[in-house]
């Protein structure tokens, strides 16, 4: 019998059955649902806010469509709390794809009195609101966020294609089945499907591919210099958002971050890793997910995260 390899020119020491590594796996799952939702779906959005997450997110959909652009504006929910970083590398992104973005911004809403701060100065559960009605207003029928179901237990519950209702609200119990890659974009008017090109991905797989692809990330995921303090066992920036109190004093640490929100809401952890490589030794050696590690906002109780996605959180 003849192997692939023979049938190649490869000789007797060369024989390897043909098969895709974990990530050449992940990535074509991820192109076939970009170009499904492509294929299926009128207005599609991908939530692109410069964290790691929606780069990748953006790589995979320019490699889906390369040579051709990218079929869908990007949708970035702007608390008024980003980091300056991250912010900028958004722009640039944009620019240099000659991409279509929204902003819906939080601090608009807070200033026409739609939405109020909150005591503890985080922002991130207030931008449901924005996001729906930009939803709502775009008439966007599918939209894309970078979520993996190894982040926290909430998103586990999600599918690849998670149907919204007319109120963008999630509902666990009407989760559809997903068999052999087969996947129902089948929606009433009104409503519409978050769709998770990431579901499968690990945060050590997420990191893996960004080295593997040469991708550029902002500088806050390597390690830097950079004045904190402590609250509730993280390191947070200092802000206008309202930290520090005064009994909470600045130090200036060498830290970086592994996942990227709202500065109000969103820890940093003590490293050394400047490198790719040293930040996937981190990663592989830790034991925390990046949410359960460095966001206080999914510390607010056991259910924060599946209460906020009920509401239209994505």
């Amino acid at each position: 019998m003849t192997t692939v390899a023979e049938a190649r020119g490869g000789g007797e020491g060369t024989r390897t059955p043909y098969a895709l590594s974990h990530l050449d796996a992940l990535e074509s799952e991820a192109v076939h649902i970009f170009r499904e939702v492509a294929g299926e779906f009128e207005n599609p959005v991908v939530l692109f806010s410069g964290g790691k997450d929606s780069i990748v997110m953006l790589h995979l959909a320019l490699k889906a469509f390369a040579p051709a652009a990218v079929p869908f504006a990007l949708l970035h929910v702007d608390t008024g709390h980003n980091f300056p970083e991250v912010l900028d590398y958004r722009d640039r992104a944009v620019a240099r794809h000659g991409l279509r973005l929204h902003v819906a911004s939080v601090q608009d809403y807070i200033d026409r009195g739609v939405l109020k701060e909150r005591p503890d100065g985080t922002r991130n559960p207030l931008q449901t609101l924005p996001l729906t009605e930009r939803i709502a207003a775009e008439r966007f029928d599918a939209v894309f966020g970078g979520g993996r179901r190894d982040e926290e237990k909430a998103r586990a519950k999600e599918r690849v294609f998670s149907l919204r209702d007319e109120f963008s609200q999630w509902d666990p119990r009407r989760q559809r089945p997903e068999l052999w890659n087969l996947y129902n974009g089948r929606h009433a008017p009104g409503e519409h499907v978050r769709v998770f090109p990431l579901s499968n991905w690990t945060e050590l797989d997420v990191w893996q591919y960004i080295a593997r692809e040469g991708i550029e990330l902002p500088q806050i995921y390597f390690a830097h210099e950079r004045e904190v303090f402590r609250r509730s066992g993280m390191w947070l920036t200092a802000g206008e958002w309202g930290g520090p109190r005064d009994d909470e004093s600045v130090e200036k640490r060498l830290v970086r971050y592994r996942t990227v929100g709202d500065m109000s809401c969103t820890g940093a952890v003590d490293s050394d890793a400047v490198t790719l490589e040293q930040v996937i030794t981190e990663i592989a050696a830790s034991r925390l997910t990046e949410r359960g590690a460095t966001r206080a906002d999914d510390k607010l109780s056991e259910a924060a995260m599946e209460d906020r996605k009920r509401e239209g959180y994505f």
